[in-house]
């Protein structure tokens, strides 16, 4: 599978982005997906996991009840909704895939990995 990221840009502390990734190729719900961001300096971290059916859903500590990821099988695309942004959320967000449904934190559990789209927070 390949996955294309985007909708990353420039935002002021305290407003929201949609990130979307886009995966080509067949069979998109056999995939669990996640998210993970990388700021300058620091390791890639994982920021949320949706299940292949999309009814699982986990997050990272630092963006519970900010971020929302969901998916669309019909439109083989994962979301990941980004309110009450800050500038510690500032990095390159990165959508990725793993075959199963497991719930993993760690990015080398994830196969397929996108290009990354940059998210900016201005204080």
């Amino acid at each position: 599978v390949q996955l294309q990221a985007y909708g990353g840009g420039l935002v002021q502390a305290g407003g929201s982005l949609r990130l979307s990734c886009a995966a080509s190729g067949r069979s998109f719900s056999i995939y669990a997906m996640g998210w993970f961001r990388q700021a300058p300096g620091k390791e890639r971290e994982f920021v949320a996991h949706i299940s292949r059916s999309g009814d699982s859903t986990y997050y990272a500590d630092s963006v519970k009840d900010r971020f929302t990821i969901s998916r669309g099988n019909a439109k083989n695309t994962v979301y990941l909704k980004m309110n009450s942004l800050k500038p510690e959320d500032t990095a390159v967000y990165y959508c990725a895939a793993r075959v199963g449904s497991s719930y993993y934190t760690e990015p080398l559990r994830y196969e397929y990995w996108g290009q990354g789209t940059l998210v900016t927070v201005s204080s």
